[in-house]
């Protein structure tokens, strides 16, 4: 059996789950769905300020790009789940790679996340939003890459833990620095020096900036350059990291 055939039998039976069950999915895009009513509407009167004549083409990459993380980030716990009901154990017996085990996982959590990216532009465009389409398309593809890093370090964080009650502070820790200092809410010129010095250490702060660069059709600047190596670089860390935790199950 193939690679990609053991990957797509992984990603089907994963897909049927979620369809069983689409309170997850709908949760995830609740979370940005009412930033963009509740807090959005509050940036119109000084978006001028940082160089936007239009607050919905700020806002909308930055909750793009938190739709992938924090979306993404709790993909781990349902693989906690399926561990102690000893779905991984039957799956390790089988011959499939350990690196299919993994890809079909992060199969599911790409079409999730693409599917709630598609409904957040959409009501993004619905609300006014002036952006280009292939920059939403480009800034998508972006997203997916850092969708799928975390999704991959969720994964092998669930494995390394074993436990929804150690996981979820780690993630917490872990995602209140990133929320604050990536500019996904605000810009991070309207703060202090040293927060913009601090926020220039934080890897998603430069995939915010490339999204937002690739709605307004900027696609040549190092924002775009920057934002887009370092989504490359944490998907390939992040998968390394995954697929080295399902390949030392079997030790």
């Amino acid at each position: 059996m193939t690679f990609l055939r053991q990957s797509f039998i992984v990603f089907r039976r994963q897909l049927r789950m979620n369809l069983r069950n689409p309170a997850w999915v709908l949760i995830g895009l609740m979370q940005p769905v009412l930033y963009l009513f509740l807090f959005g509407p509050l940036l119109e009167p000084i978006a001028k300020q940082f160089g936007y004549a239009n607050h919905w083409t700020f806002f909308v990459p930055g909750m793009l790009v938190q739709l992938s993380l924090f979306g993404a980030f709790f993909a781990g716990f349902g693989l906690i789940s399926e561990w102690r009901d000893g779905v991984v154990e039957a799956e390790r017996v089988t011959p499939a790679s350990r690196v299919a085990l993994l890809t079909g996982r992060l199969m599911r959590d790409e079409l999730q996340l693409l599917v709630q990216a598609g409904v957040l532009i959409g009501l993004g465009y619905a609300l006014g939003m002036d952006a280009a389409g292939g920059g939403a398309a480009m800034g998508v593809v972006i997203t997916l890459l850092v969708g799928g890093a975390c999704a991959a370090a969720s994964n092998a964080l669930a494995l390394t833990t074993k436990s929804e009650d150690v996981m979820a502070p780690v993630i917490n820790v872990v995602m209140m620095p990133v929320l604050l200092l990536s500019g996904i809410l605000l810009p991070m010129t309207l703060g202090k020096q040293w927060l913009q010095t601090a926020s220039d250490f934080m890897p998603i702060k430069w995939v915010t900036d490339a999204v937002r660069s690739t709605f307004l059709g900027e696609f040549g600047n190092d924002k775009v350059l920057y934002g887009t190596l370092w989504a490359v670089g944490l998907f390939v860390v992040a998968m390394w990291w995954g697929t080295s935790t399902f390949r030392k199950e079997d030790t």
